[in-house]
């Protein structure tokens, strides 16, 4: 699993990717016209997670760091340092298809591993646990809505899939249990190996069920 990050121009500070929403436009066209600018994909399975208003997460002094890093000099009262709410929005996308997009305001818009990210401004880290709380809970009815697996897959790729989301393994034979006892899947012909009483199953997802 990978989170993708900016790193603020001449700051060495990092935080999720963002924006905000313009004033004749639609809050999930604002989420999606952010992905898009981002990382150049379309038609994105997006799910809204939770919204962030605590007056804790306010540090108007991270924020003039942030313009002064770009050479702007803010006045007191500035629109930018003033409190925000944030609404948080997460995406699960192959990052191994995707060329990170920069603009004028970032030093770099990469991929970085969960387990190792680097220090986030704000409660940025707080967004991210809280995306993966949401995800993992929530997993077995919004997987297909990811579009993650070809048409057709092995159980196996399955299982793997939910291990690298979930970052634990699984028990074979109870996640095939518990996954079938969804009944979210349909059961194809088996994959040809070239040694067929090793050939596993093929599925494919029921979408009228999710």
């Amino acid at each position: 699993m990978k989170i993708l990050l900016l790193e603020h121009s001449n700051t060495g500070l990092f935080a999720l990717p963002g924006g905000f929403i313009r004033n004749q436009e639609n809050l999930n066209d604002a989420a999606r016209r952010v992905l898009a600018q981002r990382t150049g994909l379309q038609n994105i399975y997006l799910e809204q997670f939770y919204v962030f208003g605590d007056c804790s997460r306010h540090n108007a002094e991270t924020l003039r760091k942030i313009m002064i890093g770009k050479g702007n000099i803010p006045t007191e009262n500035h629109w930018l340092l003033r409190r925000f709410v944030s609404v948080g929005y997460y995406a699960l996308i192959d990052f191994e298809k995707v060329v990170p997009v920069s603009d004028f305001l970032f030093d770099n818009c990469n991929w970085y591993d969960l387990e190792n990210l680097p220090d986030l401004i704000l409660d940025h880290r707080d967004m991210v646990d809280k995306a993966l709380e949401t995800l993992r809970a929530n997993l077995d009815s919004k997987l297909i809505g990811f579009n993650l697996l070809p048409e057709t897959f092995t159980m196996a790729d399955l299982q793997s899939l939910y291990e690298t989301i979930l970052g634990e393994k699984l028990r074979r034979t109870s996640f095939q249990r518990k996954i079938l006892s969804l009944e979210i899947l349909e059961r194809l012909d088996k994959k040809w190996t070239g040694e067929a009483h090793k050939a596993p199953y093929l599925y494919k997802f029921i979408k009228d069920q999710l």
